[in-house]
């Protein structure tokens, strides 16, 4: 793991999942992480366990949809001498239904979700940061949906291939701040929302054969490639992102169950 030690993170989004794991990745690599959710108990309870691992945690409970949160909750965290250097912008939303029962408005409900509030947020961080004058890192979590098409998941692919496009253009502005701006795109992870799915034989078979590595991706082995970008190892990558898939991407397989 790179050296974090003098780095604050908000990871939203952080309560569970890749999320979860990502937090932890951070602050086991020496960041002081703000874990983020909607929920303040269930925020406390994430942050208890980082605590008894001996790492820095706080809980900074915030709808990442809602704008004027976001700005209280960045305002409230500088004011606590809290000024994020690191942001990863990993809430998502998934809305997996065939395009005639997705509406407008559920397509707008993702968006706001999956990619305004991912704007909103670095819009707000890179603002402090060129203020400061200091150099900082925006690590957005896509998907391989960003890349792939998939039947029955518009507007998920939608709003992650927005994502990387706003990915990319971020990287062009704000490079001459020494903010970097970057992505991870999960394949198929074992994690709650994926519970029904990971216990299916029949999906397990089908990622045997889709994947080169031939299984499930395991939650923690998303915060390695986030902590690496996060870092001064990956100080002249920007603009990227990075499929953390188990070779999903690059294996060709004819269709899903």
């Amino acid at each position: 793991m790179p050296d974090l030690a003098h780095r604050t993170a908000l990871v939203t989004g952080s309560a569970r999942g890749l999320g979860r794991e990502i937090a932890r990745g951070l602050a086991r690599a020496g960041a002081h992480v703000l874990v983020n959710g909607r929920n303040p108990d269930t925020l406390a309870t994430v942050v208890a366990e980082l605590h008894g691992q001996g790492l820095r945690a706080d809980a900074a409970a915030f709808d990442v949809a809602d704008p004027d949160a976001c700005a209280a909750a960045l305002h409230g965290l500088a004011a606590r001498g809290l000024a994020l250097d690191v942001l990863v912008n990993n809430v998502g939303q998934r809305n997996r239904r065939a395009l005639p029962e997705v509406t407008p408005d559920d397509l707008t409900a993702m968006l706001r979700t999956d990619l305004v509030s991912a704007f909103t947020l670095s819009r707000l961080v890179a603002g402090g940061l060129v203020e400061r004058g200091a150099p900082g890192r925006i690590i957005n979590v896509s998907s391989v949906l960003a890349q792939l098409g998939r039947a029955d998941d518009v507007a998920y692919s939608a709003a992650k291939a927005g994502l990387e496009g706003m990915t990319r253009a971020l990287a062009a502005e704000l490079g001459r701040h020494e903010i970097t701006v970057n992505a991870v795109a999960p394949g198929t992870f074992a994690t709650e929302t994926n519970a029904g799915l990971a216990g299916d034989p029949q999906w397990t078979e089908w990622l045997r054969r889709r994947t080169a590595l031939g299984r499930w991706g395991r939650p923690e082995e998303i915060a390695g490639a986030v902590a690496f970008l996060a870092g001064d190892a990956a100080s002249y990558i920007t603009g990227q992102t990075i499929a953390v898939d188990g070779g999903m991407t690059v294996t060709f397989h004819a269709a899903a169950p």
